[in-house]
């Protein structure tokens, strides 16, 4: 049985921030860079599925959070012609309502988590974007410039 959360299950999560620029580097090495665009840190449950990575990539992609010439946030990805980074990150699922050490329980395993990750990945990159990326489970230091600055929440919640 799913984990009943406000009517919810326990979904792909997503930080989604609007940049000027970003980076993700392991060790010396940088793995992923863009300018414009968006960087993605996105978590990934035990109960999610491809069905709910396909829906956060068409949300996200579709995120009217840029500027148009009267400074209002009303353009998307495709307008701007901007690129995404996206980076793996499963302590999104780090659940803190009991003690300081977080609990990761929720969050999904390697295999299913890289699955969905690069399923996520691919989507974005099917509909015609650059989508650069960080390297999984591996210790990574991101870099980024935000860009208003603008941070989204973004989960692929549906009510069940």
């Amino acid at each position: 049985m799913l984990p009943k959360i406000s009517g919810t299950r326990t979904t792909l999560r997503a930080v989604v921030q609007r940049v000027s620029r970003a980076q993700v580097s392991v060790g010396e090495e940088v793995v992923g860079k863009i300018g414009p665009g968006l960087l993605v840190l996105l978590g990934v449950a035990k109960s999610d599925t491809q069905a709910d990575a396909e829906y956060l990539a068409g949300k996200i992609i579709a995120l009217r959070i840029f500027e148009d010439e009267n400074g209002k946030m009303n353009l998307s990805l495709a307008e701007t012609g901007g690129a995404v980074l996206a980076v793996s990150q499963f302590t999104l699922y780090g659940d803190l309502r009991k003690g300081k050490r977080p609990s990761f329980d929720e969050a999904a395993p390697p295999e299913l988590a890289r699955e969905l990750y690069e399923f996520f990945v691919s989507k974005i990159r099917e509909a015609g974007f650059t989508c650069e990326t960080g390297r999984f489970q591996a210790m990574m230091q991101v870099e980024l410039v935000n860009d208003g600055p603008v941070t989204i929440l973004l989960d692929s919640s549906r009510v069940f």
